[in-house]
């Protein structure tokens, strides 16, 4: 079978005609995401298309070079690591699978040589890894991908990770990858060349319109659901705030100034399943994410993420996803062609409307998930228009 390659050049063929052009390099790590190298570049690649002269000139470089593999299977050319300086140039990390243990030596002494030059670095997606353990983020707020967030706040709880976009510096960059890239190349060009030459690129890219560095990187339950009351919106944000210890049903609705009733109709209607439900989804993800990108134990992960008992914690992700939790220590496996997520949200969300369906019509209990899987003294979920259950304090 043919290897599939990407030919271009990895290095400028020629010098910059125009020395007022901006050099950019962008280093890759093998299973980097193409798809956000190439909505990095391309920005740059139509600045030169709309302007008179050339803005910008680009090299893509690797220590794991002279191909280096991309996570859907195609090859990238790849200039090694070089000693030219780049002071006051934006130097962009992409990394992706396996960054997260990723300690190659050359890359990371070649990134503090160019932070002592006074390069403009930028980390992105999970190159937020080596970045940190070169000792660059420290002090500073990180975005990475929010699905890897977890894993990269118990490896570095020093460093303050947050979810949105990317983060804005003079002197060290993080973005969060994907789409995301397009827009922090897009604030730079425009701080570059101004706003309007940016706004004419993204019609270009059709791309419409430019986010702002700190806006929210999800649009699906969690993060910035605009089709959801903001009472739900509020309800989620607890429940995700609160993984390790989580908040009662009772305690939820209290802190939102709703009945228990109300506030499981809110779930039921937004989302098609109880509040302990959700909250069990929500903190399974969480575990599976530390699986993948931490050293931690099983039962540590089990305890991370508000299960009291292994075995229920155990019992509860066989059921959600199929697998062990043991099965699920790598996302992508060494021998495996490509990486495997057991799973989506709206796939998740989907069996449990069909359980509710099932469940009324042959008037059976709708939650067997939750409360085959239930924690030790946990109070049964209640479905939404059941009456509340009254606890004396204590």
């Amino acid at each position: 079978m043919t290897k599939n390659r990407i030919l271009s050049p990895a290095l400028d063929p020629t010098p910059p005609v125009d020395p007022a052009a901006e050099r950019m390099t962008f280093t890759v790590l093998p299973r980097f995401n193409l798809a956000t190298l190439i909505t990095m570049i391309e920005p740059l690649r139509i600045a030169n298309y709309l302007a008179s002269r050339p803005l910008y000139h680009w090299q893509i470089l690797s220590p794991d070079g002279p191909e280096v593999p991309a996570s859907n299977g195609l090859s990238i050319a790849a200039g090694p690591l070089d000693d030219r300086p780049r002071r006051g140039e934006a130097v962009f990390l992409l990394a992706s699978w396996g960054a997260e243990d990723y300690a190659g030596r050359p890359l990371l002494a070649w990134l503090r040589r160019l932070s002592r030059e006074g390069a403009r670095l930028c980390a992105v997606e999970l190159g937020a890894y080596p970045m940190a353990r070169a000792g660059l983020l420290t002090g500073r707020q990180v975005a990475v991908h929010w699905s890897w967030a977890p894993g990269f706040r118990e490896r570095h709880p020093d460093i303050a990770v947050v979810e949105q976009l990317y983060t804005p510096a003079e002197t060290v960059l993080t973005c969060a990858g994907g789409m995301a890239g397009m827009d922090l190349m897009l604030r730079l060009i425009a701080d570059r060349h101004g706003e309007g030459l940016a706004g004419e690129i993204a019609d270009q890219m059709l791309h419409h319109g430019i986010r702002p560095a700190d806006a929210p990187q999800r649009r699906t339950p969690g993060r910035g659901t605009d089709q959801f009351a903001p009472v739900l919106r509020q309800a989620i944000a607890l429940i995700e705030a609160n993984i390790a210890d989580p908040l009662p049903v009772p305690e939820i609705a209290r802190r939102l100034g709703l009945s228990q009733r109300q506030l499981e109709r809110q779930f039921h209607r937004g989302l098609g399943c109880s509040v302990v439900q959700f909250g069990t989804l929500v903190r399974l993800q969480h575990a599976r994410v530390l699986l993948i990108a931490t050293k931690l134990s099983v039962r540590e992960i089990a305890t991370a993420t508000g299960f009291n008992a292994l075995s229920h914690f155990a019992s509860a992700f066989r059921k959600c996803f199929g697998r062990r939790p043991s099965d699920y220590r790598q996302g992508w496996a060494p021998g495996e062609a490509t990486p495997s997520w057991p799973g989506t949200l709206t796939a998740y969300l989907e069996t449990l409307r069909q359980r509710t369906t099932r469940a009324v019509r042959d008037g059976a209990s709708s939650f067997a998930f939750v409360s085959s899987s239930a924690d030790p003294g946990a109070e049964k979920p209640q479905a939404w228009d059941e009456p509340p259950v009254r606890r004396r304090p204590g």
